[in-house]
């Protein structure tokens, strides 16, 4: 992984970086943090909770999505990483249930506003569930200024996962796009998840025809295309998604950390390396 001070460094000596002021780039992860689950044995968050938090140290991302989040896990990592803060209600409206929690420096990105909706034909009723899938879904959003003035917002889901599900995802594709111009204007974007499907699907095209997939988006790419792993570490199918709109992307890459048998989720991280467009 590319450290950002490594970045900078090859930032500033190509004369990128004007003195005293940070490079207009930014950098931000998706990470499905897998619910705490006393039937994972080994793999329980007890006793990956220390690798997740220096899976993300290494990353220093400025802003990262989670999913699967739990309110003691959400509180763990910042207990751990005191520079983040992070926002969401949970999947029914409380603090109960799995987030989709936003963390973000503050120190780097100032929080000007923050939301949520529900992927149901009800979107402003928490906890509303349609389309027949059997659990509530949806997205955390903020709006965020960058220390040299930029705006951009961010948003956070995770999508259905049977397979039975494809109308369902479709349909939380559709929303989001509808509701995108709303919540953003003409502001860059950026939306992290778990989509539960693959790129090659309707879903992932309704979302790309106003959002680049970072993925595809840059030939600098590191690790492999694939992000779920199920704890075994051989990924087999690419569900984790970072989406943006008015940044380019410099690099991306999906996080392999281990420690021997142990991973930090049964998801890898995807991080990427984002530029302004102005």
């Amino acid at each position: 992984m590319i450290a950002r001070r490594t970045v900078l460094a090859m930032l500033a000596a190509t004369g990128l970086i004007g003195a005293g002021r940070p490079a207009p780039m930014l950098m931000v992860m998706t990470f499905n943090v897998r619910l705490p689950l006393a039937s994972d044995g080994a793999n329980d968050w007890p006793h990956r909770r220390a690798l997740f938090v220096a899976t993300v140290a290494a990353a220093d991302p400025d802003l990262f999505g989670t999913q699967e989040l739990f309110q003691r896990q959400g509180d763990d990592i910042v207990r751990a990483l005191p520079r983040y803060r992070w926002f969401g209600r949970d999947r029914r409206g409380g603090h109960g249930d799995e987030h989709m929690g936003l963390f973000y420096r503050p120190d780097r990105l100032t929080l000007l506003a923050q939301g949520d909706f529900w992927l149901s034909d009800t979107p402003e009723v928490p906890g509303s569930i349609s389309w027949g899938h059997p659990y509530p879904r949806m997205v955390t959003w903020g709006r965020f200024r960058t220390r040299d003035g930029r705006r951009f917002v961010a948003l956070d889901t995770h999508f259905p996962y049977r397979a039975e599900d494809d109308a369902a995802r479709e349909k939380a594709a559709t929303l989001i796009a509808a509701r995108l111009p709303a919540i953003a204007g003409d502001d860059p974007v950026v939306l992290t998840g778990d989509f539960n499907t693959i790129p090659e699907t309707r879903t992932h095209a309704i979302l790309t025809a106003t959002l680049s997939d970072a993925w595809q988006s840059t030939a600098a790419r590191e690790g492999p295309a694939m992000t779920f792993h199920n704890f075994t570490g051989t990924p087999d199918r690419r569900i984790d998604w970072i989406l943006t709109r008015g940044f380019r992307v410099s690099h991306v890459e999906t996080v392999t950390r281990h420690d021997g048998a142990l991973y930090p989720s049964d998801h890898f991280p995807v991080v990427a390396r984002l530029r302004f467009d102005r």
